[in-house]
């Protein structure tokens, strides 16, 4: 009797538990609650499960399989058809971060609505969550990093500005949920060389350090980005994701850094494979767990991570406290919640691709466009009697794209883009006329003789992801995918001689890639020099757009083209000393911030106080006029030089941008305020500090200097500030 009545009670009990909802699906508890009752619920193994990328389904808990790894540098990547946007480099070159901000939004949106229309099918595959390992903030500090796409560019200041415009867009505004999760990559002190990655120790002084490869991802830390990786190499003699100075002393500590840390891919394989700081997988999960890396990407936390706890090298409890923080971004997206909890659940495939995400991206890639010379060949006119199109990337898709691409179902190319927009009775004939990278097999020539038969001739040019990218993808790369010879091609260069030679009509090259090339030879050549990077989906009608004047080129560059490699310090050398236009003595072939217009613009009258205090800030005016005849964008750029007597100081540093729009004959003031870190530079020692001293003050339409003057810039102005 006794045990019937037991045996009801336990039953009574069972069934009450059963009827309660769990505390980690009860929308109503704190994040923290939720989390904590979730990781009681689970074994050692599973908890490790939950730790990796590729987090497996627990049955027992109604809880599916999750897939961290997803990508959107440009538009979300590697998954459906999305919208593609424009390379990050040719983002980066609109100097827009209100644009960035807008290109994040849509993003977001389509990865949200991909994700629901997934879902909806029971898909729960790589590529497919809301987890994104996006924005790269790295520095592109030499020109040979195939990767460098990637990047907003060389500038710390403007890598920051759009990487949290960019962060926020894809993270959304709402106050308990997530859009999406970004992530910033890859921390630290990682820009090649792709090759040796899996055991490169990358050398940085403090001072470079704080001033120029850290301040991005300190930016996006405040801007709440909820995810950062950490990289393949070391970083002063430490493997990035088991660095503690980087990701406890500066991460956690100093920069109070809430989000979780996420390992490249196989990073930790390259702690006993590549750097050799450990034996075996359990001692690199120990490693990386203790340092705090909370998500694995690769495979050392599926096994090794439980051996370590075995072994006695880590607890068990230090793996909840590192899967706690994992897990808080899961829920925080909404992934333990009924449908209908986020705002975004109604997304679906309405959202995807549509047409106002094409206006954007073709937006972005017109911004993006930079006009690196004309001899007033351009605009062209869409009426000639007879245009040519040729050249190895005019028809391509590989030129549109980079890499980490999306996918699209209506791609614009160069010739159909420059096609759709000439009007009918007009000719308009097409060749490719060499092969991408090598001397044509065949010696019969019919374009060059074409080329001067036409009224006009663009040739589109220059390289593809196929040529300079990650280690793996570019496959035409024999240098893992850096670029370690700085020219273009040189058959494509003896191509451009034949289409010239002789020909006294326009020759307008359109050049294609991410990275800065040696473009002296094409510059000399051509009467028109159009970069347009890797311009996305609607690469081909914005380019359209720009040739035929339907607007105004207004796209500056984010990074320096140097004459020649001989001019830089030795690509394995992370010292900035001699790199980018900050610390770069030597003459550029093209500055950075430069990019011409189809009309002219005069600065004048810029003010600011003679004197001000330590810890004060600073407002600049400055008046723009476009004394031209053509509406048009024109970026205007703030630059800072400290004259304190600190002869490692940065010999300019953009502390300001704003992308203003004047029509014909307008003049604008523009005004700049400066805060007292905006005129604080590091030291020796790492220490951002305000020295009291002069600083020139700088404000034009390109980098201050002989040569930007050369090339038709305007001639900036400049005034001195003595500080207290």
């Amino acid at each position: 009797m006794k045990k019937g009545i037991a045996l009801l009670l336990q039953l009574v009990v069972i069934c009450t538990l059963a009827a309660q909802k769990p505390l980690y699906l009860d929308t109503r508890q704190p994040v923290a609650v939720r989390v904590k009752d979730f990781i009681q619920r689970l074994t050692l193994e599973e908890k490790a499960g939950q730790m990796m990328y590729n987090s497996p389904a627990i049955p027992r808990l109604n809880i599916p399989e999750y897939n961290w790894w997803n990508e959107a540098l440009h538009g979300v990547g590697r998954s459906g058809v999305a919208t593609v946007f424009p390379q990050a480099i040719g983002l980066a070159a609109t100097f827009d971060d209100s644009l960035a901000l807008a290109e994040a939004s849509v993003i977001s949106t389509e990865a949200r609505a991909m994700y629901n229309e997934a879902v909806a099918k029971g898909y729960h595959t790589k590529y497919g969550g809301l987890t994104f390992w996006t924005p790269n903030i790295n520095i592109f500090r030499d020109p040979r990093w195939g990767r460098g796409q990637e990047t907003y560019g060389e500038d710390p200041f403007l890598t920051a500005k759009m990487g949290v415009a960019f962060v926020k867009g894809l993270q959304g505004n709402n106050d308990h949920y997530l859009k999406v999760a970004a992530c910033a990559k890859h921390y630290a002190v990682h820009s090649g060389p792709e090759k040796l990655r899996h055991v490169f120790n990358a050398q940085a002084t403090p001072r470079d350090l704080w001033e120029t490869y850290l301040p991005a991802f300190h930016a996006l830390v405040d801007a709440k980005v909820e995810a950062v990786m950490c990289a393949y190499n070391r970083t002063n003699d430490e493997p990035c994701c088991g660095n503690s100075f980087l990701l406890q002393d500066v991460l956690r500590k100093q920069w109070q850094f809430k989000g979780h840390v996420v390992s490249d891919c196989w990073a930790l394989v390259d702690f006993y494979e590549g750097h050799k700081v450990v034996n075996n997988a359990a001692e690199a999960a120990a490693l990386a767990l203790q340092r705090g890396v909370n998500l694995n990407c690769g495979s050392v936390y599926n096994d090794g991570l439980v051996k370590a706890v075995q072994q006695g090298l880590v607890t068990e409890k230090q793996v909840d406290s590192a899967l706690a923080i994992l897990l808080q971004t899961r829920f925080k997206l909404g992934l333990f919640d009924p449908k209908g909890s986020t705002p975004y659940d109604a997304l679906g495939a309405k959202d995807i691709n549509t047409t106002t995400n094409r206006v954007l991206a073709r937006t972005v890639a017109q911004k993006s466009i930079v006009l690196l010379k004309n001899n007033g060949a351009l605009p062209l006119r869409n009426d000639l009697k007879k245009y040519f199109i040729t050249g190895p990337n005019a028809a391509t898709l590989d030129a549109l794209m980079g890499n980490y691409y999306g996918v699209n179902s209506n791609y614009s190319t160069f010739i159909e883009g420059l096609a759709a927009q000439i009007q009918p009775g007009c000719q308009l004939q097409y060749r490719p006329g060499i092969l991408p990278d090598r001397a044509n097999i065949n010696p019969i020539d019919w374009t060059s003789g074409e080329a001067k038969n036409c009224d006009a001739t663009i040739v589109v040019l220059g390289i593809t992801g196929l040529m300079e990218g990650e280690e793996g993808e570019s496959i035409a790369s024999p240098s893992y995918g850096d670029r370690l010879d700085y020219n273009i091609p040189e058959n494509q260069v003896n191509f451009l001689r034949n289409l010239k030679q002789n020909n006294d009509k326009p020759v307008i090259a359109v050049i294609t890639g991410g990275s800065p090339m040696n473009l002296a030879e094409v510059h000399k050549l051509a009467d028109a020099v159009l970069l347009v990077w890797y311009p996305g989906e609607e690469g081909g009608n914005a380019t359209a757009d720009i040739i035929f004047g339907k607007i105004s080129p207004s796209g500056k560059l984010p990074v320096t083209f140097p004459q020649s490699l001989d001019q830089l310090p030795p690509y394995e050398d992370y010292h900035m000393k001699g790199r980018t236009y900050r610390y770069m003595n030597a003459m550029p072939l093209y500055p950075f911030g430069y990019g011409l217009s189809y009309t002219s613009f005069t600065y004048d009258k810029l003010q600011a106080p003679a004197t001000i205090k330590k810890g004060q800030s600073l407002q600049v005016t400055v008046e723009v006029k476009n004394t031209g005849k053509i509406n048009a964008d024109e970026v205007v750029q703030l630059y800072v030089t400290p004259e304190t007597g600190d002869k490692d100081a940065p010999l300019y540093s953009l502390k300001g941008f704003k992308r203003v729009h004047l029509k014909a004959g307008e003049t604008r003031k523009i005004t700049f305020s400066l805060t007292a870190r905006e005129l604080s530079f590091a030291n020796e020692q790492g220490d951002i500090v305000e020295n009291a001293g002069q600083y020139k003050i700088a404000v034009g339409g390109a980098l201050p200097g002989k040569r930007s003057e050369e090339l038709g810039a305007a001639k900036a102005q400049e005034v001195v500030v003595q500080v207290q």
